[in-house]
């Protein structure tokens, strides 16, 4: 039983309403106290589709890869009938971590005491059970996750009875493809982390809006025309879309751009899908809670070749060294304030005529969050108070 009483979710929906124009945001309570992180682990992460790579890391039989999910390791593979399949990455004989890394296997071998199970999950192996009464193999197999290829991405799910990320996002695929056609034919080209001192929800509102580009943004907003900029709410994703690859700009060059198209996906909880000016290219964004007032941030840009362009370099260093700085000192910024007596909850700025000035997706994200406490609420989860 998580220690928040059905009192403390009151308080931190308190305003708010469902109509943005009349609402108040989420209470700061929400982004500060500790409780808060088991219940967004049960309510939330333990339920939604978490990115867990590209497809090339798959595409063969045999091919594995390991990879963390809500503190649980996870190995996602193809079987040797080529289905995508996902488990716990835990034998079943003692518990000890299966695969670690990634790589290519034909059968999966405990490391501890050599269990052996086939890639689609079946012990094949046992040493030296014979004598072990009622030991019968043939019922013991690792335990299955929810995996889904999705626009050429990979998403495990730990939820076994989840919806498919694709019957949940409606149109999202439809978008991404029309956007980003070759992602399937992308690689994996660079990696940027970033430890930040905010709250995970802290982060995610500051990337739903736009409202504060003209301001903390003057390099980006020279890169897109800010007159097309759109931000568009749906089911478990808002999308974010503008005419981009202006030449004459302060970020970074892109003369010669393929991509003129400025696309951003953020797709529920904790996933940002982007689509920049430029060569060929897509990025994703994921961003991991490792405290109630710190996050963990991993962006991986996949481009047309595994070593980027001079072009792609200018864009990456952009993007560590301009943009994410003054992303990561506004989000702390507002973090520090939310400790202070002087802010328990703000007013959306909704503007119906200019989307793209308007923080209606962030009102969406709070009422995603709202709607997952009370499902969980009303499963008993919680205690009366």
């Amino acid at each position: 039983m998580i220690d928040l009483t059905i009192k403390d979710l009151e308080k931190i929906k308190q305003g708010y309403d469902p109509v943005a124009s009349r609402s108040w945001s989420l209470n700061a309570m929400a982004y500060i106290d500790p409780r808060f992180v088991p219940l967004e682990k049960c309510a939330i992460f333990d339920k939604t589709w978490q990115f867990a790579a590209h497809i090339e890391k798959l595409r063969a039989p045999g091919q594995y890869i390991t990879i963390g999910v809500c503190g649980q390791s996870i190995v996602v593979l193809r079987d040797s009938k080529n289905i995508l399949r996902a488990f716990f990455n835990v034998c079943k004989h003692r518990g000890h971590e299966l695969l670690s890394g990634e790589g290519l296997k034909k059968l999966i071998v405990c490391p501890y005491h050599a269990w052996s199970y086939t890639l689609e999950g079946k012990l094949t192996s046992a040493r030296l059970t014979e004598d072990v009464e009622d030991f019968n193999p043939d019922e013991i197999c690792l335990t299955a996750v929810q995996v889904e290829e999705f626009c050429s991405l990979v998403f495990v799910n730990l939820d076994p009875s989840a919806e498919s990320l694709a019957k949940q996002s409606g149109k999202l695929s439809q978008e991404i493809e029309s956007y980003a056609p070759d992602l399937g034919n992308l690689t994996h080209a660079h990696r940027l982390t970033y430890k930040i001192q905010a709250n995970w929800k802290t982060v995610i509102d500051n990337f739903l809006e736009c409202y504060h580009c003209p301001i903390a943004h003057r390099d980006f907003v020279s890169l897109v025309d800010m007159e097309t900029y759109e931000v568009t709410t749906h089911d478990i994703y808002s999308s974010q879309v503008a005419k981009a690859g202006l030449t004459e700009n302060t970020a970074y060059p892109v003369d010669g751009a393929s991509v003129t198209d400025h696309a951003v996906w953020c797709l529920w909880p904790n996933t940002t899908l982007m689509r920049y000016p430029g060569r060929g290219n897509f990025m994703v964004w994921k961003i991991i809670p490792t405290g109630p007032e710190e996050c963990y941030e991993e962006f991986d840009f996949f481009f047309e070749t595994a070593t980027p362009s001079e072009a792609e370099i200018e864009a990456i260093k952009y993007i560590d060294e301009v943009l994410q700085v003054e992303d990561i000192d506004l989000v702390e910024s507002v973090q520090r304030g939310m400790r202070t007596p002087a802010f328990e909850q703000g007013r959306y700025v909704i503007n119906h005529r200019k989307s793209g000035m308007s923080e209606h997706a962030v009102h969406h994200f709070h009422g995603l969050v709202l709607d997952a406490f009370d499902r969980h609420c009303k499963a008993g989860n919680l205690l009366d108070g």
